[in-house]
């Protein structure tokens, strides 16, 4: 049988360092790679602690409309679901070091979860699923 994953998630940014910034410095992911490529772009990966199968590709908007979808790449829908293995340890950090929380922590049928905005605005939840759920 085929074995296949979802390696990278491209990701529209205004600027590759302040996205490297707030990612790696807010939310605590680790830089995998950042390689210069043709006409000032580069190749830059991150990806969440504990998961370097999962990352998500920081590309710089190359023009206009790549540059108008910043912040809205899901029409305001929720755009990436952040699992944890501890919903209130990342909860407090992540407000301790700015991330800006929509709504207060709620506990749902699948698990407790909280929807979060990156830099640009586009919208996460933090989620830790119920084992059931998972």
């Amino acid at each position: 049988m085929p074995q296949q994953r979802i390696g990278a998630v491209t990701l529209v940014v205004r600027d590759y360092d302040e996205a490297i910034a707030f990612y790696c410095e807010k939310l605590g992911f680790s830089l995998i790679k950042d390689r210069a490529l043709e006409n000032g772009k580069r190749w830059v990966l991150v990806a969440p602690p504990g998961d370097r199968s999962s990352c998500l590709l920081l590309a710089r908007a190359a023009n206009p409309a790549q540059a108008e979808r910043i912040g809205d790449q899901t029409a305001g829908r929720v755009f990436l679901f952040l699992y944890t293995d501890d919903f209130q340890r990342d909860y407090v950090e992540f407000q301790a070091r700015g991330v800006r929380f929509l709504e207060q922590p709620r506990h749902e049928s699948y698990g407790t979860v909280a929807v979060f905005v990156d830099l640009y605005g586009n919208r996460w939840d933090l989620l830790e699923l119920r084992s059931e759920a998972a």
